[in-house]
């Protein structure tokens, strides 16, 4: 089965949220975990590791919190995705040990690619701007 990680459903209700209360600016991970129920513990973490990835910018004080890094429009669901659970793959065809053994007789190495370059190319072209405009409709190609 396809399935985000924990981790990568919070990080997107968590950029989502930045997005939509952008203009009252940092907003706190205690305020983000409240709203949607996320243990704060690990929200926490998610939201540090899209900062390392150049998503969020964190600011410490009294009014500290997250903001996103750039515009809505220029953060994509595969950002988000690919910044807490690495590369988007339904298969496993090469791995650090190399080849899959299956590789020189495989039917269905390349369908499957195909399949997995538009599921990329659907979050690629998913901004938070997209998921926050009613209007919004994937191509369907």
């Amino acid at each position: 089965m396809l399935k985000l990680s924990k981790k990568a459903d919070y990080g997107l209700l968590a950029v989502n949220h930045l997005t939509l209360y952008r203009s009252q600016g940092s907003v706190s991970a205690r305020d983000i975990g409240k709203t949607y129920r996320i243990p704060v513990g690990l929200l926490a973490k998610v939201l540090q590791r899209l900062v390392q990835k150049g998503l969020l910018k964190s600011e410490h004080g009294a009014n500290g919190g997250y903001r996103l890094a750039k515009p809505a429009e220029f953060i994509s669901a595969l950002d988000v995705i690919s910044a807490i659970d690495g590369p988007v793959v339904i298969t496993s065809c090469k791995t650090e040990r190399g080849e899959c053994v299956q590789t020189p007789a495989c039917t269905v190495k390349e369908p499957l690619r195909r399949v997995n370059d538009r599921i990329v190319e659907a979050l690629s072209s998913l901004s938070f701007a997209h998921i926050n405009n009613p209007t919004f409709r994937l191509a369907a190609n």
